[in-house]
């Protein structure tokens, strides 16, 4: 997205990387002419404001000069200093070289320039500073003439070494990105030439074998000291050769995508895998090098671009010099037209204050924007992130204690082609040892399946009440017959009862007239099994059994049978012709239940349960509501209505009563009830109901609501 613009027939350059704010300088350009064929030439330095929404540079320093440009650089030579802003070198006409001093012009100083030399025999069009020893400003020219400048000494220069054969124009200098003593030097004609400055000769020398490569820019890896590229503007080659000089026999890769040539290419030096292009086919693209696949590509210009460059201090935005004389910045980031031309119309409104501009006294109606004919409103930035927003390394805590990190390594002289590892990093950190040693503990039991043992541990080493119980609920789970383990846990032990009930029988009871197991009397309930007949049938059987063999005549004397019309007389006759069921009622009419219970056990299975229904229906004591919900297996009332603090009864009611299949739900239920009744006061026994019920995520939610958990020792039993 286009971000600030002005219109100049100019080279341009930006500020160094150390320089804040950021600034970009243009200086006129030899050869071309505006639409006014004037024939001045300045220097200006404009501020890049990108706060401002607008796409105006503010100008903040301008200097008339007497050359016009070829090329300028700009160097933080003697920015140590808090006054110096660095260096700018111009390469004009005539070998005119001119060294200007930046601060100076920002301040419109009395003596900008600081150096001037007429050493070379042409055009000055490729400059470079040194990135490592600033000091050093290399310039190329015409007939194969390169000097080395000391900004210390300008009077007198040095050569690289004796001029290449035979002699041509140098298109560009460039000193490598990694090794100071190492400078490059390229030829229209598409050779290129590596000069080692501590031998003072050429090292190699490289060029392409079709001899239709035009060298138009050369650039040395930002990263690989071997690699370099070279564009060509030759129309029947418009391409970008990746070179290696370990294998400068030919070029490592090729970039094909332009169908035009090549005017100017620049690599962005905080990201190797973004490299600028602008060609004859109005097109300027961002490849990636490493893979030869271009990445973006700017919105089509109408012009042709000369010059790119990447901004230093801020790698995401680029600027662009084009031959219809505008300069502008650009970001590859993406962005919006329609917002960037809203705020332009609405500048131009506020200008004139709704106001007519020619005081015809009517105000200005709103704007009517006219439909844009097929315009590309919305820029897509990269294709993937650029280095500079990427996470360098990253670091993550895993289950166990493990740290995993991660980081990007630099390899020397790595292959172009393969991206840079990223390696992961696995490490042990221990904060809890003791938390571990338990951890070790349990996963020893685990392996070994000896829980039992473990949760006996447990329960020798609980401190508190509530721990000793919990623990102990825990190991019943796991043990035989845990339901009858479970209820002497609650303190409803079986053979402690058929004791108490034997006592309370053996006190002036005949012994006929006991019931024992041994009459076919169950004295303790036994858990239900799932049988088709219900336990309070059987002992309703039972013990009429038992009745009417005590109502039996010891001496066999012969009895009557009463018809009368008294009560017992219409029992009587209801039963001699088998009506069982108008027999119950006078027996309940006359609150005899007794006889009722046991004329309906005679009259079947439906004229006994209603029967009981109409005996619980009139009785009203606690007794009676406990016997009601067991003969009729009514296990949800007892846990949806008892008293809170009979949870144990009620909990030993399902533990000997329910199936299977209903019985973890209900022990839900009543845990439900415990745990939100009373404010959490009974938060602990809903716990036992949930470890009853095998209900491990209830009974995680449950603890932690009323225990401490700031603790990983605390924790440590539910989580693991």
């Amino acid at each position: 997205m286009k971000l600030k613009e002005i219109e100049r027939t100019a080279v341009q350059v930006w500020s160094p990387a150390s320089n804040h704010p950021i600034y970009l300088v243009t200086g006129t350009s030899a050869q071309q002419l505006d639409a006014s064929f004037s024939t001045n030439a300045t220097l200006e330095i404009f501020e890049i404001d990108f706060r401002d929404p607008s796409l105006d540079m503010k100008c903040k320093g301008i200097l008339p000069v007497s050359n016009r440009f070829h090329k300028l650089i700009w160097g933080s030579f003697g920015n140590e200093s808090s006054d110096s802003a660095g260096v700018i070198a111009g390469g004009g006409e005539n070998g005119v070289l001119t060294l200007f001093s930046a601060s100076q012009i920002l301040t419109s100083g009395t003596e900008p320039v600081i150096g001037r030399k007429e050493k070379h025999t042409g055009p000055v069009r490729a400059l470079d500073f040194n990135p490592f020893q600033r000091n050093l400003l290399a310039s190329g020219a015409n007939d194969s003439e390169i000097y080395i400048w000391d900004l210390n000494n300008f009077s007198a220069p040095m050569m690289p070494g004796a001029k290449s054969q035979p002699q041509e124009d140098i298109s560009a200098v460039s000193w490598n990105r990694q090794v100071p003593h190492i400078l490059s030097s390229a030829h229209p004609s598409g050779k290129a030439v590596v000069w080692d400055l501590r031998k003072n000769e050429p090292i190699i020398k490289i060029s392409d074998h079709s001899n239709r490569m035009h060298c138009s820019g050369m650039a040395w890896h930002p990263e690989v000291a071997t690699q370099l590229v070279l564009s060509s503007e030759d129309d029947r080659m418009p391409v970008i050769q990746v070179w290696d000089l370990r294998f400068a026999t030919s070029p490592l890769s090729q970039l094909e995508g332009h169908t035009r040539g090549v005017l100017s290419i620049s690599w962005c030096q905080a990201d190797p895998e973004l490299l600028l292009s602008s060609a004859k086919d109005n097109r300027i693209l961002c490849w990636n090098p490493c893979i030869g696949e271009v990445i973006y590509e700017l919105p089509t210009q109408s012009q042709w671009c000369f010059d790119v460059q990447w901004c230093p201090r801020n790698p995401s935005v680029f600027s662009i010099a084009s031959f219809d004389g505008w300069i502008s910045v650009y970001s590859v980031m993406g962005g919006s037209l329609e917002a960037q031309q809203k705020t332009q119309a609405d500048k131009i409104s506020s200008s004139f204050n709704n106001l007519d501009p020619f005081s015809t006294g009517q105000t200005l109606p709103p704007l009517q924007v006219p439909n844009q004919v097929a315009q590309t409103t919305l820029i897509p930035p990269l294709k993937k992130p650029p280095k500079w927003i990427r996470r360098p390394v990253g670091v993550s805590f895993a289950f166990g204690g493990k740290l995993i990190t991660f980081g990007l390594t630099k390899a020397p002289g790595q292959q172009m082609q393969q991206l840079p590892p990223c390696q992961v990093f696995i490490s042990q950190v221990v904060t809890e040892t003791e938390f571990l040693d338990r951890s070790r503990e349990l996963q020893v039991a685990l392996q070994s399946g000896n829980l039992l043992d473990y949760c006996q541990s447990k329960i020798q080493a609980a401190q508190l009440q509530f721990e000793e119980k919990l623990w102990n609920f825990l190991k019943v789970n796991m043990e035989p017959e845990s339901r009858i383990r479970l209820l002497k846990l609650l303190g409803h032990s079986k053979e402690e009862l058929q004791k108490k009930i034997t006592s309370c029988l053996g006190n002036g009871i005949p012994e006929k007239q006991h019931l024992s197991e041994a009459d076919g009397f169950p004295l303790a309930a036994q858990p239900a099994q799932g049988s088709g007949r219900s336990t309070a049938e059987a002992a309703a059987t039972s013990s009429s059994s038992v009745f009417f063999d005590s109502l039996v005549p010891q001496d066999a004397s012969p009895w009557e049978i009463p018809v009368t019309a008294d009560t017992d007389g219409l029992i009587s006759q209801a039963l001699l012709v088998g009506n069982f069921g108008g027999a119950v009622e006078l027996c309940v009419s006359a609150d005899r239940f007794a006889e009722a219970i046991i004329l309906a056990i005679a009259g079947g299975e439906k004229l006994l349960r209603e029967t009981q229904k109409r005996y619980f229906a009139k009785q009203k004591t606690q007794l009676s509501w406990l016997l009601s919900c067991v003969v009729q297996q009514n296990w949800r009332d007892v846990i949806c209505t008892c008293d809170l603090q009979s949870w144990k009864e009620a909990l030993a009611i399902l533990l000997t009563y329910c199936q299977q299949e209903e019985y973890a739900t209900l022990c839900d239920v009543l845990g439900a009830r415990l745990e939100s009744e009373g404010e959490g006061a009974l938060s602990n026994e809903a716990c036992l109901c949930y470890i009853s019920s095998g209900n491990v995520e209830r009974l995680a939610k449950c603890w932690v609501k009323t225990h401490e958990t700031a603790s990983p020792l605390a924790l440590q039993v539910w989580v693991l």
